[in-house]
């Protein structure tokens, strides 16, 4: 793989900057860069910009709507992205149920739903751990029972991220009790405007609101909103898990937030001499930026095997371990550069237009609340102990 822009590359690194300035309103990248909380209009606002450029679905083929860019564009629109405090794009519908349906869905579901998707007319939403199914998601309980030209869904999902904003949501369902457990499972696509479904929230230690318990009481769903075949269902998990994973990593906005630490670490503190000058915090601040490094190349790799054909593999477990744990890690360093203005908890802050001053750097009230956020990227997307097994038996076989 040759890691050297070309001519062509570095036009298109151009056009990229350039539409970001052009059509990425400022008061959402300020609100990105200053760490709050965004709003359903600021993603869709930024996400329907790229839909009308065609870039949204920026992953996908050709043939389904999306620009068939190289690996390297890919690179390049998503460092670029990050370095310009574009919002991330929410994965759910453009990297998770899209490409399960135009994988395995019926040509009606690709004209009925694709469109909506490259576009973000509508916000998706993932329907698959429960409480007592979280990393063992085979053994999920949710039940959809056919009732005619219908499934009847009983049961709960936990953790659904952003489902209070959600129009649609995907839902792992089990459809067989008596098949062994992953075979009994299917894959249904659920309109949360149906009557019996009830959005809760859970807040999360920084205050925000990003997750939820969804619970389903006799919700009536067409037959024509099940996926590919009854009971394959974890056939079309595993495949959507995949590429969520390859996303976890988050490698260009672990990218930004060393950056950030650098600026942190190069300003005046308290006692006038800057952070960077302690050669124990200078030592773990290069080895996070090495491990950064190393992790882009990896991610490279899997990229490339998957633009001639081949399909995600081990790698991405790879990818998601290390690329959690550095995150964990920058917010680590994001408290131990700020000391005690860590201490006051203000996460009211977070949130655009709030009255409260800050205590100590302006950087520094952000410190805390990331911290508690981020220790969730180590168990979403199948915990990181769970991604040992994949990995020991995809690789090693045992």
């Amino acid at each position: 793989m040759d890691l050297a822009f070309t001519p062509e590359d570095i036009a298109f690194r151009d056009e990229v900057r350039a539409f970001v300035a052009a059509n990425l309103d400022r008061d959402i990248a300020d609100k990105v860069a200053a760490g709050k909380h965004l709003v359903r209009d600021d993603y869709m606002r930024w996400q329907q910009a790229l839909g009308r450029k065609g870039w949204l679905v920026y992953t996908w083929p050709k043939k389904h709507g999306g620009p068939g860019w190289s690996v390297t564009q890919r690179y390049i629109f998503e460092n670029v992205c990050a370095e310009m405090n574009a919002p991330g794009i929410i994965p759910f519908g453009t990297k998770m149920v899209g490409p399960v349906i135009y994988t395995f869905g019926s040509e009606e579901q690709k004209a009925r739903f694709l469109p909506d998707i490259r576009e973000s007319t509508l916000w998706w939403c993932q329907g698959y751990s429960e409480p007592g199914s979280g990393s063992d998601l085979a053994s999920l309980r949710t039940r959809a029972v056919r009732d005619g030209d219908h499934y009847v869904v009983n049961g709960s999902k936990t953790w659904n991220t952003m489902g209070h904003w959600a129009d649609w949501i995907f839902c792992l369902v089990r459809t067989d009790t008596d098949a062994k457990q992953q075979e009994g499972i299917s894959f249904l696509l659920i309109d949360m405007k149906t009557p019996g479904i009830t959005v809760k929230p859970i807040i999360m230690a920084d205050g925000g609101h990003e997750v939820n318990e969804v619970f389903f009481d006799d919700v009536r769903v067409p037959v024509g909103n099940l996926v590919g075949k009854e009971g394959e269902g974890w056939t079309y998990a595993k495949f959507l898990l995949a590429n969520e994973r390859l996303g976890i990593a988050a490698i260009p906005q672990s990218k930004r937030g060393v950056e950030t630490l650098k600026e942190i670490a190069r300003a005046e503190t308290d006692n006038g001499r800057p952070l960077i000058e302690d050669s124990s915090f200078r030592d773990k601040l290069a080895d996070l930026d090495i491990q950064v490094t190393a992790l882009e190349f990896t991610e490279l790799r899997a990229l490339s095997t998957m633009a001639v054909g081949g399909a995600p593999g081990p790698e991405v477990s790879f990818l998601k371990i290390r690329g959690s744990e550095i995150q964990q890690r920058i917010t680590e360093l994001a408290v131990e550069a700020v000391g005690y203005y860590a201490m006051p908890y203000q996460p009211s802050l977070l949130w655009q237009g709030a009255n409260e001053e800050p205590i100590g750097p302006a950087y520094a009230h952000q410190s805390a609340p990331r911290y508690f956020n981020v220790r969730k990227t180590s168990i979403y997307g199948g915990s990181n102990e769970i991604q040992k097994n994949v990995i020991s038996k995809m690789v090693l076989g045992l």
